[in-house]
């Protein structure tokens, strides 16, 4: 047998990535390492749809609750931590759906400085005038990049612009390779879209049964508000919104599950560009199984 790459567990939201990557684990007497951007948050539990410990079945689980929601989510921080451990652990199983965290891990990954001076200067140009015009600017300079960022993530496209003004260089130029800094394997869990649709709805009832109103309503407590990243992930968001009486709380609902689809085709879509993901379909009933074939060296 060859070394055990680190093997990671991809693919869009609910399409049950947790559950084969303990499973996974737990066949090879690995260690899960999350890459959910949104569960690195101490107390973003329901929202996240993270495992509970009953569910982590004794699998050590690394990169959760790390966070205070008032801290603004960085991929170079995340890169620092996780890099260690993927030399520590003998079988690292990377499991989450936010593929910039799985790129931090696997791949070269640049980080340009930042500018205060700079950032602020666009993000008082976006707050006056919207993110269209900063992404005609940024279609300009740099249509590779543009091409990667949605048009209304005025957080994106000002960071984009201003790595373009800081260094020089096109923003596309940091951007991700599929350049493996460490042998890895990438299994994509595969569900077609009515279903994942369904399913997506399906989660976002259990999470308000759950009791993801009254998790929100303790992290304001914790200044969930003023936390950039925090604020704005799938669910709390729109619970903020009902919180505060712009919605009611039906339509906060919906817009919950609206908002997670979409972002569910946007996860699919990144992860279908990369060559290196091994797709499987999720209900294969021999799915595990098909999995370890493609990871066991």
């Amino acid at each position: 047998m060859g070394q055990q790459p680190v093997i990671a567990v991809v693919g869009p939201t609910a399409a049950g990535k947790s559950d084969l990557a303990v499973d996974v684990a737990l066949q090879l007497g690995g260690e899960c390492i999350n890459t959910d951007s949104m569960q690195l948050y101490r107390g973003m539990d329901i929202g996240t749809a993270k495992l509970d410990l009953s569910e982590r079945r004794g699998v050590p689980h690394h990169l959760l609750d790390i966070w205070d929601v008032t801290v603004t989510a960085s991929v170079a921080e995340y890169q620092r931590l996780v890099r260690p451990l993927l030399a520590e652990i003998t079988v690292p199983v990377l499991v989450g759906g936010s593929g910039l965290y799985v790129r931090a891990a696997l791949d070269h990954l640049e980080f340009p400085g930042t500018s205060p001076e700079i950032r602020e200067r666009l993000e008082a140009e976006l707050a006056d005038s919207g993110p269209a015009a900063l992404f005609e600017r940024l279609e300009r300079l740099d249509p590779v990049a543009a091409a990667s960022i949605l048009p209304s993530n005025g957080r994106r496209i000002v960071r984009a612009l201003e790595v373009i003004e800081l260094t020089g260089r096109p923003f596309s130029a940091t951007m991700p390779s599929y350049d493996s800094v460490v042998p890895n394997v990438q299994i994509g869990v595969e569900v077609p879209r009515p279903l994942l649709d369904e399913r997506i709805s399906l989660r976002v009832e259990r999470m308000w049964a759950a009791g993801l109103v009254g998790e929100v309503r303790a992290l304001l407590d914790q200044g969930l508000a003023e936390g950039r990243t925090a604020s704005r992930a799938l669910g709390y968001a729109q619970v903020l919104r009902f919180l505060s009486g712009e919605w009611s709380e039906e339509q906060a609902m919906e817009e919950t599950v609206r908002a997670t689809r979409r972002f569910a085709r946007r996860q699919e879509s990144w992860f279908r560009r990369d060559p290196r993901v091994i797709w499987l379909p999720f209900d294969a009933p021999d799915l595990l199984r098909q999995t370890l074939d493609r990871v066991v060296p």
